[in-house]
């Protein structure tokens, strides 16, 4: 296992693979005076949402659900102040497995949770963000392309991308530049569906992607959406598509993985950190 682990420590560093991140990359995050968990998850985003309290059985299953339930009742800008107010204006400690991506700086990384922490790690950096949007008109397209130049971020057509610069792409979203977010089960039908017709993805990352490999870190596969999203983002990869860390699978993982031709490896981020030697930065709020 531990041969295993740090041949991915090693491809990840050389750029071979792309890493995908789940909401177990944020384990570890927390608020500095509290010590409350960033609420990554979809239980612990429920919870938060709700003062704490647990909604019905049906609504627990997943966040996007339960932030349908909230837009009908209070309305869609209800779930985003939520998210901004968690995401845009909360301080929490910085995640080990972000502290340690940020000495690898990926030319590529896909980053599912709506925290700003992966655009932290770059913020010295000229890079290009790329944010999933839905329900908007004016546009056929799905995203939002904003480029960095190491001190701010301006908007641009994805024909003017600096294809030389890393690639941020959270599709889900973020409060920063500007705020902007996949969160509800309507806005999750709109953006598969334009996802799955191509117009989720620039035409210039639809074309770098293909026979990419990924690692899958802190990503459970037991949930449709998130399978369907990850499912249509890795469209064109190689074979096998990558490598996924799940501690312990769920048969429903096991074939799942197997349909996409993802190898799932027996272990966690900290396994991973520990065969990268990884013992930690000591800047360690974000």
């Amino acid at each position: 296992m531990s041969a295993r682990l740090e041949t991915l420590v090693n491809d990840l560093a050389r750029g071979a693979l792309v890493p995908y991140l789940g909401p177990g990359a944020l384990t570890g995050a927390v608020d500095p005076v509290t010590g409350e968990a960033i609420p990554a998850d979809s239980d612990r985003l429920i919870l938060a949402m709700n003062d704490g309290k647990p909604m019905s059985k049906r609504l627990m299953w997943e966040f996007p659900r339960a932030a349908m339930n909230v837009e009908l009742k209070r309305g869609r800008a209800a779930v985003h102040r939520f998210l901004d107010t968690t995401y845009g204006q909360r301080a929490w400690t910085r995640a080990p497995l972000h502290d340690w991506l940020k000495t690898l700086r990926p030319a590529y990384a896909i980053d599912i949770n709506r925290d700003t922490q992966l655009q932290e790690s770059y913020a010295d950096a000229p890079h290009t963000l790329i944010r999933g949007i839905a329900r908007t008109g004016g546009t056929d397209y799905r995203f939002r392309i904003h480029a960095y130049d190491g001190t701010s971020y301006r908007e641009l057509d994805q024909n003017a991308v600096d294809p030389g610069l890393p690639v941020l792409f959270k599709p889900m979203g973020s409060p920063r530049p500007d705020a902007t977010y996949i969160a509800s089960d309507a806005d999750y039908v709109d953006y598969l569906t334009e996802l799955m017709g191509g117009f989720g993805i620039p035409a210039f990352l639809k074309s770098s992607r293909v026979d990419r490999r990924y690692l899958f870190l802190g990503l459970s596969l037991r949930r449709d959406t998130e399978r369907m999203v990850m499912s249509d983002i890795i469209y064109g990869a190689a074979s096998p598509a990558g490598w996924a860390l799940i501690p312990e699978p769920t048969d429903k993982e096991r074939r799942y993985c197997e349909s996409k031709d993802i190898v799932i490896v027996e272990a966690d981020i900290p396994d991973l950190l520990a065969a990268a030697g990884w013992r930690g930065s000591p800047d360690t709020t974000g």
